[in-house]
C-alpha cells in the first residue's frame, strides 16, 4: 500500500461517519429520494412503528408533553406555496420532529421498563430521519428553506404535542406520508425541468 492510498474499509468508515452530519455519501445518488421507493420504505418502518403501539397502553406514555409538527394540511395553500416556502416548512417539522424523537427515545432509555420492540421502533425512527435529513440535502432542500424567495412571510411551525409513544409515531408516519411526500414529489419534478 502506498503513501496516499487508503484501505477500502477506511472509506466505508468516513462514509458511515459522514451519514449523521447530512455530508454526502460517497456514491450516493443526489435523487435518490425521487425514487418512490425510497420513501416508501420510510413510509413503512413509519406505520410499523405506529402499529406496534397499537395495543400499548401504560407503557406507551412518555410521561410528559412533547412538542411535534402538526401534520395537517390546506393541499389548497400547500400548491399555492413556492417550493422555497414548502421546504422550510418541511425542514422545521423534520427538525422538531427528530427532536421529538430523539426526546422519546431519551424518556424510554431511561424508563425502568424499556420495551425491547418499542425501543427498536425508536431507534429506526431515530435512523430514518437522519437520513431523510440527509437525503433531502442532496436533492438541494436546504439550500432552499434557507433563502426562500419570500422567508420574512413564511408563517411560523404549527405545532401540537404528543403525550404517548403512539401519537408520536403516528405523527411521525403522517409527516411523511404527508409534508414530506408533497413536498419532494414537488421539488422532484420542478428539478427534472
Amino acid at each position: 500500500m502506498g503513501v496516499h492510498e487508503c484501505p477500502a474499509w477506511l472509506w466505508l468508515l468516513l462514509s458511515l461517519l459522514s451519514l449523521p452530519l447530512g455530508l454526502p455519501v460517497l456514491g450516493a445518488p443526489p435523487r435518490l429520494i425521487c425514487d418512490s421507493r425510497v420513501l416508501e420504505r420510510y413510509l413503512l418502518e413509519a406505520k410499523e412503528a405506529e402499529n406496534i403501539t397499537t395495543g400499548c397502553a401504560e407503557h406507551c406514555s412518555l410521561n410528559e408533553n412533547i412538542t411535534v409538527p402538526d401534520t395537517k394540511v390546506n393541499f389548497y395553500a400547500w400548491k399555492r406555496m413556492e417550493v422555497g416556502q414548502q421546504a422550510v416548512e418541511v425542514w422545521q417539522g423534520l427538525a422538531l420532529l427528530s427532536e421529538a424523537v430523539l426526546r422519546g427515545q431519551a424518556l424510554l432509555v431511561n424508563s425502568s421498563q424499556p420495551l425491547e420492540p418499542l425501543q427498536l421502533h425508536v431507534d429506526k425512527a431515530v435512523s430514518g430521519l437522519r437520513s431523510l435529513t440527509t437525503l433531502l440535502r442532496a436533492l438541494g432542500a436546504q439550500k432552499e428553506a434557507i433563502s426562500p424567495p419570500d422567508a420574512a412571510s413564511a408563517a411560523p411551525l404549527r405545532t401540537i404535542t404528543a403525550d404517548t409513544f403512539r401519537k408520536l409515531f403516528r405523527v411521525y408516519s403522517n409527516f411523511l406520508r404527508g409534508k414530506l411526500k408533497l413536498y419532494t414529489g414537488e421539488a422532484c419534478r420542478t428539478g427534472d425541468r
